[in-house]
């Protein structure tokens, strides 16, 4: 409801809107066609970006919490229960108890999973990221710095989490 709202709530003409909320309404656009971008993108079925982004976040740092992971992804709790129950599910994760802490639970890779990840990982980005073609290597480098800001941005207003060294 918040999205299609966003589009209406221009107030002011175009040529009056303020740049600030120009970007707010091509971050608006374009934060969903990127996904539906990138999930057009897999091959395999059952697979989309949050379910690559989680199993490569445990392939890179290794079994993780709950809050890890879902603070990893920007996802509410509910959310990243549902990717690990899903995931479990299918043999791709498992779930173990945490040796630091016995209320805790570790999200750990399965030898399957790892081994999907590392065959088509690096394929997958690849097509995603032909998006970015028709920008130079700087710019590319100038595009990243923008928005490692934004990142920053939203980590400051406690949006997103900033992840904690392992």
């Amino acid at each position: 409801m918040a999205i299609a709202a966003q589009n209406q709530c221009t107030l002011e003409k175009t040529e009056d809107t303020p740049v600030s909320h120009k970007l707010c309404e091509m971050f608006w656009t374009i934060g969903p066609a990127y996904s539906r971008w990138a999930e057009s993108r897999l091959r395999n079925e059952g697979l989309s970006p949050q379910r690559i982004r989680l199993m490569a976040f445990l392939l890179k740092n290794g079994p993780s919490k709950m809050r890890l992971l879902r603070n990893e992804l920007g996802v509410t709790a509910t959310s990243v229960t549902a990717l690990v129950d899903s995931l479990e599910k299918e043999g791709m994760v498992t779930r173990q108890p945490d040796p630091a802490d016995r209320r805790a639970t570790l999200i750990a890779l399965t030898p399957v999973a790892e081994q999907q990840l590392k065959n088509m990982c690096a394929p997958f980005k690849n097509q995603v990221a032909e998006i970015f073609d028709g920008f130079s290597k700087s710019e590319q480098h100038a595009f990243l710095a923008y928005l490692a800001r934004v990142r920053a941005a939203l980590v400051e207003r406690n949006v997103l989490k900033e992840t904690p060294p392992r």
